[in-house]
């Protein structure tokens, strides 16, 4: 089946989740600069939470380059995907209103960031298998490619580091991030030489 409506779709959902993000900012109780300074940790975790958003949805549209067809699976697997990443506008708020005084937040904040990367690795095997074991996808992320890994170990771990220092879980999901921020220069390279293939 075609994968331009799931491409959409999903589009469409991670802007709507963003969107929420911002309407839970709300205004500070004064008018001075004090009074906006007291929400400086509120800003923080919103400019995290989008920062991440962005980095899955540019991962997201960079995998479905090499992606010609998807079926059932691939789409189940892209919607538990997008369950996950919906709960960022009440995991960011539930930090904001409380970055310090409880470990509770940071945790599930980091269980959210943990189980979206989990989600985001088996779509990836989703789609390897609706594409087949010599498709351009198994061949650039099938076998020997451990970024997942890497992240979702790292995840784990800033999750109990909440127990320490609760802001510790957002500082390692951050740094994590930086993996993701430049997306998959394979699939970037393969799809530059498959253009130039490609007659005009």
């Amino acid at each position: 089946m075609p994968k331009n409506r799931l491409e959409a779709f999903t589009d469409g959902v991670i802007a709507i989740i963003i969107t929420v993000m911002v309407l839970e900012l709300t205004p500070p109780d004064g008018g001075s600069f004090s009074a906006l300074w007291s929400l400086r940790y509120t800003f923080v975790i919103y400019l995290v939470s989008f920062l991440t958003l962005a980095v899955y949805w540019n991962n997201h549209h960079h995998l479905f380059q090499i992606v010609k067809s998807i079926n059932g699976r691939v789409l189940w697997s892209n919607i538990l995907f997008l369950l996950v990443i919906s709960m960022f506008p009440f995991v960011t708020a539930w930090v904001g209103e409380h970055h310090i005084d409880s470990y509770a937040p940071e945790m599930t904040y980091g269980a959210v960031v943990l189980v979206t990367n989990i989600m985001f690795y088996f779509l990836i095997r989703s789609l390897i298998k609706a594409s087949g074991t010599n498709s351009e996808i198994n061949k650039l992320l099938g076998r020997g490619y451990n970024k997942p890994f890497i992240s979702i170990a790292g995840n784990i771990v800033a999750v109990f580091f909440a127990l320490v220092w609760p802001p510790l879980t957002i500082i390692i999901d951050s740094l994590l991030l930086l993996l993701w921020v430049i997306p998959e220069r394979r699939i970037e390279l393969h799809v530059a030489r498959r253009n130039k293939e490609v007659p005009k």
